[in-house]
């Protein structure tokens, strides 16, 4: 493991983070399976792709698709800024939080030091559900199978609304139509750690692949929720606060580097029990119609 975390970093360092392919992201995933289980035999090891290959592959089809809906209609963003500046306007002066929250804490050409815990809580979107992802189909395919299914339902639902209701998120209302102040800042933090070269490859990939007009809803803030939900009846109550810091990390990193409206992550949040409750639905009647499940 300490070879592979040495690859990958270097990896991130030369090369980029492993953030536009999923069979890039999940070739990385599938070395540390390797390392982490190098006694198995190779026939062990090669059910992994069996396994994971039809996934990566409905990810890439997302990931092309989720671009195509850019450009179909004319972005929704004065709504948006509107609801944003209804429901906190009167703690904020009647700004939007984000352009608060620039206020009060971003200083152009400087990096602050939560800045770097901002851009590592955003990067870690890339990473924390496939990881998560791998380690369940290492320790139980079942619980493997059902995360899979809500991930993948979060991501269609998702890639629908981007479809049905193109929004564009803060910078965006700014750099093309002046309606906020809001300022792109969500790799500022890389160049405080010497990882300017990863902050330039998201930069990069936020330009040439991914989809401007995808702000409603912030899948970012959805997949980190998720994430936790998924585990939250296994975990005792009073741990629950300290693993919800994490989907509220990320939506005030959203919200502070101009990523996402607030509303875009109520409706994030909203969309994860959604796709909770038909997913435990669907798997209910399962279980009724095939009492004896395959292992």
């Amino acid at each position: 493991m300490l070879v592979w975390t040495a690859l990958f970093v270097v990896g991130i360092q030369f090369v980029g983070v492993p953030t536009s392919d999923p069979l890039i992201a999940f070739g990385w995933l599938w070395l540390a399976t390797i390392a982490w289980r190098n006694d198995e035999p190779w026939r062990t090891h090669l059910r992994f792709p069996r396994d994971w290959l039809p996934i990566c592959l409905l990810l890439a089809v997302y990931n092309m698709s989720r671009a195509w809906a850019d450009g179909l209609a004319e972005p929704h963003v004065t709504e948006l800024i509107a609801f944003d500046r209804w429901a906190f306007g009167w703690f904020t002066g009647g700004l939007t939080p984000t352009e608060w929250l620039q206020q009060h804490l971003w200083q152009p050409n400087v990096v602050q030091w939560w800045e770097v815990v901002v851009s590592i809580v955003y990067f870690s979107h890339f990473l924390t559900l496939p990881t998560i992802a791998v380690v369940l189909w290492m320790r139980s395919r079942p619980r493997w199978a059902r995360f899979m299914r809500r991930w993948f339902l979060l991501s269609v639902f998702g890639l629908i609304t981007y479809f049905a209701y193109p929004a564009a998120p803060p910078w965006w209302a700014d750099q093309y139509r002046g309606l906020v102040e809001a300022t792109r800042i969500s790799t500022n933090g890389w160049k405080a750690i010497g990882l300017e070269g990863a902050g330039n490859t998201l930069n990069a990939l936020q330009v040439e692949t991914a989809n401007d007009v995808a702000a409603m809803p912030s899948l970012h803030t959805a997949f980190a929720f998720m994430a936790v939900v998924f585990f939250l009846p296994a975990v005792r109550r009073r741990w629950w606060p300290l693993l919800l810091m994490y989907p509220l990390s990320m939506t005030f990193t959203l919200v502070y580097t101009a990523e996402h409206w607030v509303i875009d992550v109520l409706v994030g949040w909203a969309y994860v029990g959604f796709v909770f409750l038909i997913g435990g639905i669907g798997e209910r009647w399962w279980t009724r119609q095939h009492p004896d499940p395959v292992r």
